[in-house]
C-alpha cells in the first residue's frame, strides 16, 4: 500500500468513526436530556422520520422538519421518561461529503416515576448525512421496529 492510498484508507476510516459519532451525540443527547447536544446532531434542515416505528407501537408520529424543531419535538415527547439508547452494528457508505448510515438503536424507555415498568424497542435507523464545518450531521433519519417488547402504553406517557 502506497503512502498516499494509507492516508486516504486512514482518512476514510475517521470519516467513518465521525459520521457514526454524529448518532452516538444524538442518542446521548436524548438520554442525557440535553436539547442543544441532541439538536447539534442535525443540520438546520433536516427531516426525521420516526412514522415506521412508532406506527408498530399504535401510535401517529408524522415526519419532523428542522433541527432545532425535531429536537423540541423529542424532547417534549420523551419529557417524562427516562431513556437508555445503545447504537451497535454501524455500517457507513461514504461518498465525498454525504454518508448513508445504517445502525440499529435499542432504546429503553421507563416512567421517570415509576421504573417497574418500561418499554425495550429495537430499530433500524436510516440515516443520511452531510459533513458540517467540524462534524456530520444529520439530513434525513428514518427509524423503523425491529420488535418491541413490554408496557407500549409507556411511551404514551400512560
Amino acid at each position: 500500500m502506497s503512502v498516499t492510498d494509507s492516508i486516504t484508507s486512514l482518512t476514510a476510516t475517521a470519516d467513518k468513526l465521525a459520521v457514526v459519532e454524529t448518532l452516538y451525540r444524538y442518542a446521548a443527547g436524548l438520554d442525557l436530556r440535553d436539547r442543544a447536544l441532541l439538536a447539534s446532531a442535525f443540520t438546520h434542515d433536516a427531516v426525521a422520520d420516526f412514522g415506521p416505528a412508532t406506527a408498530k407501537a399504535g401510535q401517529a408520529y408524522p415526519p419532523v422538519e428542522g433541527g432545532e424543531t425535531i429536537a423540541a419535538a423529542l424532547a417534549e415527547s420523551l419529557a417524562a421518561l427516562d431513556t437508555t439508547h445503545s447504537v451497535s452494528n454501524p455500517r457507513v457508505t461514504l461518498d465525498g461529503d454525504t454518508a448513508h448510515l445504517e445502525a440499529i438503536v435499542a432504546c429503553q424507555h421507563l416512567p421517570r416515576g415509576d421504573h417497574s415498568r418500561h418499554v425495550l424497542m429495537t430499530n433500524r435507523y436510516d440515516v443520511e448525512l452531510v459533513r458540517g464545518d467540524e462534524v456530520w450531521l444529520i439530513r434525513r433519519v428514518t427509524v423503523d421496529n425491529a420488535w418491541t417488547a413490554g408496557d407500549t402504553s409507556v411511551l404514551a406517557g400512560i
